[in-house]
């Protein structure tokens, strides 16, 4: 059932209606009701029952749904099907097509009081500024998504919330992401929620910030979680990313061939439903673990196909993220000219508050090619801002690693000191992985 107005206006709209049609209130009335019954409604005095409304629509020659909410049954599936189709044009890659259709959507939803349809099409304008790279205006859409459903239960507003947590990831504020997704994941398994789709979309999503963080025993766990919920799941579009988050956790802990296996099940799902910029995302892991495997020009073949399909769609955040990964390939099989020109291409398209940590990947490799071509000087730097960028979005993983490549590099020029200061703050960063940035995990999901 639709919602319903308040008795005021059902009523100014029963007495318009009959108007229109040369109706008396006895002619609306009869059989069942009296004229008196008539008045009252019409003028918002009594609040009228679903029986009294199917009798005068019927009467009326309108739809319940028009009756009651002003709308008929045909305005809201007929944008209900419209928005089926921006979710297409945005699955196929064309964020910018796609967020004309949503706006468009938006604004007839919001014309209509159709909060259901206002938050899908404030999701979809959400998910394509993520595409788009356009973090803020995301987070703003989600945060109107919510709104929107702030009655609603906690599984219906849990897309929006991970909308959230995910611009806040990209943007590079990690801590925060986990936050939302965390309390979100609480209060649904100490609730008694227990959505599978609700569950699992929040398990996939906070592996990605796990990692960053070096939180490794989490990200395994949430993946574990992540695992066993997906059988549950009606939504393929959700089990295909669960499985491409999953095989991030796979490779940390060296099962590349699980890992392989993982994100051919979401490629097949993906291209059975058409999804190109997940598809790519799913060549990006498949490049990133034959490089892990040092099977090298696969990595470039597939980093290269995931690129092609990104760029071309103006995914531009992940189209980012693969690029850095390509110029590593690259470096290691010899061609650190093409890698360090690709990454200054990569730093031109982000900043500290769009995309942090990936900004501080493109600066550690680029260190590390200048240290390789004895530049001690610019690899300094590139390590330095690299840091800077990471202690802001709090990678603790990443952090580490980069301590110990900065303190390689000041004990080789003789500042021993300046270099077991990069090592200690490197350690800080290394104990209990997983256990000293966050607070006590999510409760356990009943699996």
């Amino acid at each position: 059932m639709g919602e319903r107005d308040d008795p005021g206006t059902i009523g100014r709209r029963v007495q318009r209606l009959r108007v229109e049609r040369g109706l008396t209130q006895r002619q609306l009335a009869e059989p069942v009701y009296t004229p008196a019954y008539i008045s009252t409604l019409e003028s918002g005095r009594v609040r009228p029952s679903d029986d009294a409304l199917r009798h005068l629509a019927e009467r009326l020659g309108v739809a319940f749904d028009e009756l009651a909410g002003g709308h008929s049954a045909r305005l809201v599936t007929g944008l209900r099907l419209r928005l089926t189709e921006a979710r297409r044009t945005l699955a196929v890659g064309e964020a910018e097509a796609a967020a004309e259709q949503y706006a468009e959507l938006l604004g007839e939803a919001e014309a209509n009081h159709l909060a259901a349809e206002q938050s899908a099409a404030l999701l979809g304008l959400g998910e394509c500024a993520l595409e788009t790279g356009e973090l803020v205006a995301g987070r703003q859409y989600f945060e109107r998504a919510e709104e929107c459903l702030a009655g609603a239960p906690l599984p219906a507003r849990v897309p929006a919330l991970r909308g959230r947590a995910v611009a806040h990831y990209l943007a590079g504020e990690l801590r925060y992401a986990v936050y939302l997704l965390e309390t979100t994941l609480d209060e649904l398994n100490r609730g008694g929620l227990h959505d599978p789709d609700a569950l699992l979309l929040l398990y996939a999503s906070a592996i990605g910030p796990y990692m960053d963080m070096g939180a490794h025993a989490r990200a395994a766990q949430a993946a574990e979680f992540a695992l066993a919920l997906a059988p549950r799941s009606d939504d393929p579009a959700l089990v295909a990313r669960m499985h491409r988050s999953v095989a991030r956790t796979l490779v940390a802990e060296g099962r590349l061939a699980e890992a392989d296996a993982s994100l051919a099940k979401a490629a097949e799902l993906y291209r059975t439903l058409q999804i190109r910029t997940e598809l790519a995302n799913c060549h990006w892991m498949r490049g990133y673990v034959y490089a892990q495997d040092g099977r090298l020009e696969r990595a470039e073949e597939e980093l290269r196909q995931a690129l092609g399909m990104l760029s071309a769609r103006r995914a531009a955040l992940y189209s980012s993220q693969v690029a850095v990964e390509l110029a590593d390939v690259l470096h290691r099989r010899g061609r650190s000219d093409e890698a360090a020109a690709l990454l200054h291409d990569v730093l031109g398209h982000l900043s500290p508050e769009r995309g942090a940590v990936h900004s501080a990947a493109a600066h550690r490799l680029l260190g590390i090619i200048a240290e390789d071509a004895q530049r001690t000087e610019d690899a300094e730097e590139h390590y330095v801002r690299a840091l800077s960028l990471l202690e802001r979005a709090g990678a603790a993983g990443d952090l580490a690693d980069l301590c110990r490549l900065l303190g390689d590099l000041l004990r080789r020029t003789g500042r021993v000191e300046a270099a077991l200061d990069a090592y200690r703050t490197g350690l800080g960063h290394r104990t209990a992985p997983g256990t000293t940035t966050l607070g006590p995990a999510p409760a356990q999901p009943p699996l």
